[in-house]
């Protein structure tokens, strides 16, 4: 057994434990109230679920294990160009504890050892249209790897419901190892004429994505550090590691939970999101016929977008109340290196004017960006322009977070997510019992 899986298993089955007898003396204990509104909004805000590996605060924003994203730059073990690198953040979700270099290395290594893709994902991604979109292409290269799960595998050998978690960690281990080859391999066939670039696998995880892209040098590695880092984990309430949850409470695979998770991440409501602000701004010069709007210039077209009745990309959040911390880690980023990156420089007039606008609205609970306003920004800049691609590079992210979660969930014995619904009629037989109708 191999540290981190001993270490892991370790800690995870004394807090099972733990938890374990915390319910059987406190398990009727009342925890939250529901009100209507919540029934029919999406089930917003319901305390519902156990998400050991970050929280999301509206205040503070996310943390990582009780880290914010500053204490992370600060804390683990970074590349060249100095950005966090990923091993390190999947090393202490899973763990809750701040990794050596070396333990970051041995990860490294042991996701170039797992990286080998199987043969029939890249056939069956060759017979794909090279212009279906490239969330498609990805979910499907998910999904197909289904094939090579340990999970699977010994759910059919019988093994006990005790040892879950086991074959679920080497199954995490092996698709995050593999992503990047996926989705640079996606990324190449659907952009660059298929032009495949071969893994260095004297590269960090991380670099060798960004190598495997085929953008040049090593500003653009570290900036894939800090993106696979701050897009890792948003506590388990948002769409893609709610449905990586519940698909993964029947004991589908952790392939197919994941894959289902990323058809969440695909929404326009989410992941999709990060696609939808950037064409929101090349919309915005291509209509103005500049590339130096004025803020006057951007007031006025920000309006016109409210006044069509739609949303303003990139800003809003169904938690936050403050800037979300990944945008503002994304603007320190881009101060350091980009500060005269004209495209970097319309996203910040950008920040300096909606806010306003949304405020004066009087009704937008949150006014300010998230995580989605100034990626893409970032990415045009190095030329990674097709925007289509960008939730890709959040999936690959998302995953680190969303199976060091499901892998605690099967340790701790987490069971089938079955909530329970309600029929309008019911609802309404309810409040007239309650006089309220």
């Amino acid at each position: 057994m191999d540290q981190l899986k001993e270490r892991f298993y370790e800690k995870a089955s004394a807090e099972a434990k733990k938890m374990k007898a915390i319910l059987k003396e406190h398990g009727d204990t009342k925890m939250d109230e529901v009100v209507l509104r919540q029934i029919y909004g999406g089930a917003r805000g319901i305390k519902m679920m156990i998400w050991e590996t970050s929280r999301l605060d509206p205040i503070d924003g996310i943390r990582f294990r009780g880290l914010s994203i500053p204490q992370l730059q600060e804390a683990l073990p970074s590349g060249s160009g100095g950005e966090p690198k990923p091993e390190g953040l999947f090393w202490l979700m899973l763990l809750g504890e701040v990794p050596t270099e070396e333990q970051v290395e041995w990860l490294s290594e042991q996701f170039r050892k797992r990286s080998t893709v199987p043969e029939h994902t890249f056939k069956m991604l060759d017979s794909l249209p090279s212009d279906m979109h490239p969330m498609t292409q990805f979910i499907l290269a998910i999904n197909s790897m289904a094939t090579e799960s340990e999970f699977s595998k010994r759910y059919a050998e019988g093994m006990h419901k005790s040892d879950y978690w086991d074959p679920m960690y080497e199954d995490a281990l092996n698709v995050i190892a593999r992503l990047p080859r996926i989705a640079s391999y996606i990324y190449r066939r659907s952009f660059h004429n298929n032009d495949q670039i071969e893994a260095d696998l004297s590269l960090d995880w991380a670099g060798n994505f960004a190598h495997m892209l085929g953008i040049p040098g090593e500003e653009f590695q570290s900036l894939m550090r800090l993106y696979m880092t701050i897009h890792a984990d948003h506590e388990g309430g948002n769409a893609s590691a709610h449905t990586t949850h519940l698909v993964g409470s029947t004991l589908s695979n952790p392939y197919l939970s994941l894959g289902a998770g990323m058809c969440s991440l695909a929404g326009p409501l989410h992941g999709l999101a990060n696609q939808e602000a950037i064409k929101w701004v090349f919309g915005m010069l291509d209509e103005l016929d500049t590339k130096n709007p004025t803020k006057d210039q951007i007031a006025t077209y920000v309006h016109k977008t409210l006044s069509e009745g739609k949303v303003i990309p990139g800003y809003g959040h169904a938690v936050l109340r403050k800037p979300d911390p990944r945008f503002t880690a994304q603007k320190v980023y881009a101060q350091k290196h980009l500060r005269d990156s004209e495209i970097v420089q319309v996203i910040w007039k950008v920040f300096e004017v909606v806010p306003e606008i949304l405020k004066g609205l009087g009704k937008v609970k949150n006014p300010w960006p998230n995580v989605d306003a100034h990626s893409g920004a970032i990415l045009v800049h190095y030329g990674l322009t097709e925007y289509s691609f960008y939730t890709v590079l959040f999936g690959v992210s998302r995953a680190m977070g969303v199976l060091a979660a499901n892998c605690w969930s099967r340790v701790m014995g987490m069971p089938l997510e079955r909530p329970k619904s309600l029929t309008s009629r019911w609802v309404m037989d309810y409040l007239k019992e309650q006089g309220k109708l």
